[in-house]
């Protein structure tokens, strides 16, 4: 399939999803009310406002920002999950399996937990980003042994130190006093987008913009890291100094999605293998791809969080672990086989 076409049936996924997001609900709007209402707010030109008040604010301030954090946090968990498979060369790499995710939650949960307050109203992505930067060079140098990383050592030391770190958040949580900072805590370990404001997107959407671009633009590299340490440093890369910038973006951009989200799991590991499938190994046409399926993915797994068993809602996280639990035993048992 042509790869423009891709991309087009890719975004095409990411409204459709996004219209049902938007309309599905306690209070059901339709289609057609949800897209006169979003362009009557472009230019009140576009369409007759047939609709009452209170459903546009629905649409506007309650549904909209959560379906944008879905589409932005699932964007930004598949670029992260293709970028670090490239720089481990191990498609098993992932945001929560090598333990960047929980490093980044006990940094929110100790935030929380200890009301601390040093960057003011930056110390939430700012501890998540140190817990995930920590988590990930933690990982990277337990699974290194001979100056080599093998499939299993890697997936060993993410596993191990993903437990730890779970571990370490649980005991903060249950061992604070205050029921509301516990269940705020609880939010990030489950991974949810319930109470998304307009105040809390545009910093993730920074986040995720800027580290996909960064991304984009050194798409030669990741390829080259795909031939070979040797290869890539025989065609002029520094892979040292490129794995280390490239880790800390990473950690910045999970650490900014952690901040807003909580530990949403296996996003980074499925969708890089299904746009490899669609549109091939080459991260100049994988990592928009990527970021497309990623968002239309976790905007489908949002809505299905908040309408599978309404009037209660179930915590994102767990229906994405519920699908790439079974994905990554297939994917274990592909490679072993």
């Amino acid at each position: 399939m042509p790869y423009p076409l891709v991309l087009l049936l890719l975004a095409v996924l990411v409204v459709v999803a996004a219209t049902f997001g938007i309309a599905a609900g306690s209070i059901s709007v339709s289609a057609d009310q949800v897209w006169g209402i979003l362009l009557h707010r472009v230019h009140p030109a576009l369409a007759d406002p047939t609709w009452t008040p209170v459903r546009e604010t629905i649409v506007i301030d309650v549904r909209l920002p959560r379906v944008l954090l879905a589409g932005v946090v699932g964007a930004g968990l598949a670029v992260s999950g293709m970028a670090l498979q490239a720089l481990v060369r191990n498609p098993l790499a992932d945001p929560m399996l090598l333990g960047v995710s929980s490093g980044a939650s006990v940094g929110a949960v100790l935030v929380v937990v200890f009301n601390l307050s040093l960057f003011g109203v930056f110390s939430l992505p700012v501890a998540a980003f140190l817990g995930a930067l920590a988590a990930l060079v933690a990982v990277y140098f337990l699974a290194r042994s001979g100056g080599r990383m093998t499939t299993v050592r890697l997936v060993l030391a993410g596993v191990a130190t993903a437990e730890v770190l779970s571990a370490l958040a649980s005991f903060l949580v249950v061992t604070s006093d205050d029921p509301h900072k516990t269940q705020s805590a609880l939010r990030w370990m489950l991974g949810g987008l319930g109470g998304t404001t307009w105040t809390v997107v545009w910093t993730p959407v920074a986040a995720v913009l800027l580290g996909t671009a960064v991304l984009l633009g050194v798409c030669r590299s990741l390829n080259l890291l795909l031939a070979g340490e040797e290869a890539a440093v025989a065609l002029g890369l520094d892979v040292h100094r490129f794995r280390a910038a490239l880790f800390t973006l990473v950690a910045v951009m999970i650490g900014t999605i952690v901040a807003v989200s909580g530990q949403i799991g296996f996003v980074g590991l499925i969708m890089p293998h299904v746009v490899r499938l669609l549109v091939g190994a080459d991260h100049r046409r994988a990592l928009p791809a990527a970021a497309l399926l990623g968002a239309a993915f976790l905007i489908a797994a949002d809505l299905a969080a908040r309408t599978v068993m309404s009037p209660e809602e179930i915590p994102v996280g767990i229906l994405t672990a519920l699908v790439g639990g079974p994905f990554f035993l297939w994917l274990m048992r592909r490679r072993t086989a």
